[in-house]
C-alpha cells in the first residue's frame, strides 16, 4: 500500500508535514480543493470578475459549469452573520464532511472544556518500594489523554515565524520519556522485579472508529487512538539512496526503538527520476514489509507509519530509557487496556439527551471519575507516583489540530470531552456530548451524523446548512476568537499555506479544509 496523495499537503517548510486529511463539502467560507490526483504545488488563483454581490449566483453557476467539476455534487450555503440566506445550493442535503468534521469537534471542545485544562501522564510504582530503591512489583506508565506527549508537532509554529536558528542539537524525539525516566531515577529507583506496563485505561479500548478504511490504518494519519499517546502514535521512516545502482538503501526509523520487524529490501537504482517504495503491514501485526527502489536524483523517501499499539510502544520506550540510566528491569513489557464490551447500537447511544445540559455548558465542571475500572481478581497493589508529565493547555492543542488537520488529536479531544463530564470515557459518550452541544447551538438534528471526531469515517454526514449554522452560532460565543485563530489562513499557514497566495483572499480567508476519497 502506498499513501494516497495528500489533498491538504503543503510544500516542505519548517513546519512538520500536514497529514492527509479528510473532507467532503467545499472548504468552509472558501472554494473546494484540488483532487488528490493533482500535485501539491500551489495552483494559480483564478481571477474572478469584479461583479456586484447581486451576481453571486451567476458567478457560482459559471464556476460549476466548468467541465472539470460539472459532474460533481455540490452543496453551498452563504448567509449573513444573523443567519439570513444569501445563496443556497443543495444546502439541506447530506454530504461527507471529512475533515470539516473537526470544526464541530473543536467548537464542542472549546465550549465544553476549560481552555486551560492540562492532561497528566504518570509513572507509578505498583508494589513495595524499598529504601534501597528496589521495586517488588510493576512499574506503570499511565496515560491521561495527552495528545502531545512526546509529540513531534507541538507547538505549532506558523511558517512566517520559523524557530530561531540555533547551533544546539534538535530535541530528542522522545524527550518526554527521558524527562520521566530522569524523575524516576532521581527518586532513587534502582531495580524493578516486575514488568513495565503501558496503561491506557483512561479511555476505553476503541482504537479505530467505525468505517475507517483499512488502507488508512498503516499510515500516521490513521494511527490508533489511545489515552497513552506517544510521538503522535507514528514512526517517521526515511529511505535514503546509497551508492548509485547499489543493492542497498539506508532505512532509518525515528524514534528508533525495536518494534517493527522486516523484511526490508530496498535498493538504489537510478531508473527514471522518482522513487518507488512499497510499505505493507496487516493491522495488528508487527511484521512490516518495505520493498522497492530509490533514486539518487529523487533523494530520500519519507513516510509516517502508524504505531500499532501505542501503549506498548510507550512502555518499551520507558523501559529502554530506564535501562540506559542504570535501572535494572527484570521483567518484560505489557499493556493494560479497558474494554467496556458495549454491544449496544452505537448511533442511537450518541443521540441520547444529556440531562441538565443547559446548566452544564460553559461551566467547565470536572467529572469526579478519574480513571476507568479495570476488573481484577487480585487485590490492588500499593501505588506510589514517581514521575509526572503535564501537557500544554488544550486550547493550544486545538490550534495544532485545526491548522494541521491532525486526525489523532481531534479524536482525543472528543474522548476528553467525555472524560471531563462523564464516568464513561468512550467515543460514544464524547459524541453524545457533542450532539447535545450542536442541538444547543441550534442545529437541526437531522442535519448531521458523526461516528468520529476527525472525519476519517465514511459514515459521517453533514448538510451545508448545519455548517453555516455552526459558524453563525460560534461567532456569538466568548470562545470564537480562539476558535477562529485556530483555522488555517489563506496563503499563510496550516493547510492553506500554499493556497490563495494572492489578494484579495490572502490573509483574509480563514477556512477548514479536507479530503476523503473523492469527497472535497
Amino acid at each position: 500500500a502506498q499513501p494516497p496523495p495528500a489533498g491538504d499537503a503543503t510544500p516542505p517548510s519548517t513546519q512538520p508535514p500536514v497529514q492527509p486529511d479528510s473532507q467532503a463539502a467545499p472548504g468552509v467560507l472558501g472554494p473546494s480543493e484540488p483532487s488528490p490526483s493533482e500535485p501539491s504545488s500551489p495552483a494559480p488563483t483564478p481571477s474572478l470578475p469584479d461583479l456586484p454581490p447581486a451576481s453571486l449566483p451567476a458567478q457560482i453557476a459559471a464556476l460549476l459549469d466548468d467541465p472539470a467539476v460539472s459532474r460533481a455534487h455540490w452543496g453551498i450555503m452563504v448567509t449573513s452573520l444573523d443567519g439570513a440566506l444569501i445563496y443556497g445550493l443543495n444546502q439541506t442535503q447530506l454530504f461527507q464532511p471529512a475533515s470539516n468534521t473537526k470544526l464541530f469537534t473543536t467548537a464542542a471542545a472549546l465550549a465544553l472544556l476549560d481552555p486551560d485544562v492540562h492532561f497528566v501522564t504518570k509513572v507509578i510504582a505498583e508494589g513495595t518500594l524499598t529504601r534501597k530503591g528496589e521495586l517488588h512489583g510493576d512499574l506503570v506508565l499511565q496515560g491521561g489523554g495527552d495528545a502531545n506527549f512526546a509529540s513531534q508537532l507541538f507547538p505549532y509554529v506558523p511558517p512566517s515565524k520559523p524557530p530561531a536558528q540555533s547551533s544546539a542539537a534538535p530535541p530528542a524525539p522522545l524527550a518526554a520519556i527521558d524527562e520521566l525516566a530522569d524523575q524516576v531515577v532521581a527518586k532513587g529507583l534502582k531495580s524493578v522485579d516486575g514488568d513495565v506496563i503501558g496503561d491506557d485505561t483512561y479511555f476505553a479500548l476503541d482504537p479505530y472508529p467505525q468505517d475507517w478504511a483499512q488502507d488508512d490504518l498503516l499510515w500516521g494519519y490513521g494511527a490508533p487512538i489511545s489515552a497513552l499517546t506517544i510521538h503522535d502514535n507514528q514512526i517517521d521512516v526515511t529511505v535514503t539512496p546509497t551508492a548509485q545502482d547499489s543493492l542497498t538503501a539506508g532505512i532509518r526509523f525515528n524514534p528508533d526503538l525495536p518494534y517493527y520487524t522486516g523484511p526490508w529490501s530496498v535498493r538504489t537504482w537510478d531508473v527514471g527520476d522518482g522513487n518507488s517504495v512499497l510499505f505493507e503491514r496487516a493491522p495488528g501485526s508487527k511484521d512490516l514489509s518495505i520493498t522497492g527502489r530509490v533514486a539518487t536524483k529523487a533523494g530520500p523517501e519519507r513516510e509516517e507509519l502508524a504505531i500499532d499499539n501505542p501503549a506498548e510502544y510507550a512502555a518499551i520506550a520507558l523501559k529502554t530509557a530506564l535501562i540506559a540510566r542504570g535501572v535494572q528491569v527484570k521483567g518484560g513489557v505489557r499493556t493494560r487496556h479497558w474494554d467496556p464490551k458495549n454491544s449496544a447500537p452505537f448511533l442511537p447511544a450518541t443521540r441520547q439527551p444529556v440531562p441538565f445540559f443547559n446548566r452544564i455548558v460553559g461551566q467547565h465542571m470536572e467529572s469526579e471519575c478519574v480513571a476507568q475500572p479495570v476488573l481484577s481478581a487480585t487485590p490492588t497493589p500499593q501505588a506510589t507516583t514517581l514521575a509526572t508529565h503535564t501537557s500544554p493547555p488544550v486550547a493550544q492543542d486545538i490550534v495544532l489540530t485545526n491548522k494541521l488537520s491532525q486526525n489523532l488529536h481531534a479524536e482525543i479531544l472528543l474522548r476528553n470531552i467525555a472524560a471531563a463530564h462523564d464516568c464513561e470515557h468512550t467515543l460514544r459518550r464524547g459524541l453524545q456530548w457533542e450532539h447535545e452541544f450542536l442541538l444547543y447551538a441550534g442545529l437541526d438534528p437531522n442535519d448531521f451524523v458523526f461516528f468520529d471526531g476527525s472525519g476519517l469515517s465514511n459514515h459521517d454526514l453533514v448538510t451545508p446548512r448545519a455548517t453555516a449554522k455552526l459558524l453563525q452560532f460560534a461567532a456569538t460565543q466568548p470562545w470564537f476568537a480562539d476558535w477562529k485563530a485556530s483555522l488555517p489562513v489563506a496563503g499563510e499557514d496550516g493547510t492553506l499555506e500554499s493556497r490563495f497566495p494572492n489578494p484579495p483572499l490572502k490573509d483574509h480567508l480563514f477556512a477548514k479544509t479536507g479530503t476523503l476519497g473523492e469527497a472535497r
